[in-house]
């Protein structure tokens, strides 16, 4: 009975010896970490290069290192390690992987999913919940997306599920661009049209065989116009829009169309409509 009893125990019996032992531990790990973290942080800013980065990724790691040899340490002090207490401690440990993985293992499935169906490809530009660049990497999990501020954004796949994913050029080389011009409503609405029109087929970045559009929408501060043109490639699309924009306000002023002015404290949203 005794036997059995103590087979039962997941917990060994607390005493001044065994707390003594795991203030050393806890000590020992925070002293290890911190020197660590500091050591490494030291070395890595001495160094230069690609050298220096590796350095640092270093310090995460070593300091994972460091908790679990603490973690192997402290476990069998305080557990009694008989094969049911084992057995007892592994299925809770994996439960709470498993709990804690659950959204990787999803991001994992979701990268299946989107390697059939193509949501996304390298080379696609594509807005993902306010992300917006081009793809230049899709792995198992996430997919990386280089933004126009040079950022490297990882989003995960898991994004696949409850979020819509905008893509402009769908795998291929056209990618429509707009410029926006906001006008006082009195102005020759036929020959600002065709004004921008001509902006659009003079410029350097034009795709000439996609068609061009110039949209004119009445606002109550003025008028709303938008050119729709595609650049010859999709990463030229800000230099397009930039052209765009600075020659059509050039021909603009030239012909005395003023700009629609708003009061101060209006602002447009992304349709151009004021409030």
């Amino acid at each position: 009975m005794d036997d059995q009893e103590q087979y039962a125990k997941l917990f060994n019996e607390f005493d001044s010896q065994m707390l003594i032992t795991l203030g050393v531990i806890l000590v020992s790990t925070v002293i290890l970490i911190i020197a660590s973290q500091r050591g490494l942080n030291w070395l890595a800013n001495r160094l230069h290069g690609q050298l220096r980065f590796r350095v640092f990724a270093l310090v995460p790691l070593t300091r994972l290192l460091i908790l679990i040899t603490a973690l192997a340490i402290a476990v069998p002090i305080v557990i009694e390690p008989s094969l049911r207490n084992m057995v007892t401690l592994l299925g809770a440990i994996g439960l709470a992987i498993g709990f804690a993985l659950k959204d990787y293992v999803s991001s994992l499935i979701a990268g299946v999913v989107s390697a059939v169906e193509l949501p996304y490809r390298p080379g696609d530009w594509v807005n993902i919940e306010g992300t917006y660049g081009e793809v230049k990497h899709v792995g198992m999990r996430t997919v990386e997306i280089l933004t126009p501020d040079d950022d490297l954004v990882a989003v995960p796949h898991l994004k696949l599920w409850d979020s819509a994913i905008y893509n402009a050029n769908n795998g291929g080389t056209s990618l429509q661009c707009v410029a926006s011009f906001y006008l006082h409503p009195e102005h020759e609405a036929g020959w600002v049209r065709k004004a921008l029109r001509d902006v659009a087929l003079t410029s350097a970045y034009l795709k000439f065989d996609k068609p061009i559009i110039v949209v004119a929408e009445e606002k109550p501060w003025g008028t709303h116009y938008r050119i729709r043109a595609y650049p010859v490639d999709p990463r030229q699309q800000f230099l397009f829009i930039t052209d765009l924009t600075v020659r059509g306000k050039q021909v603009l002023s030239a012909a005395g169309v003023t700009p629609a002015l708003l009061p101060p404290d209006a602002a447009l949203d992304t349709r151009g409509a004021a409030s």
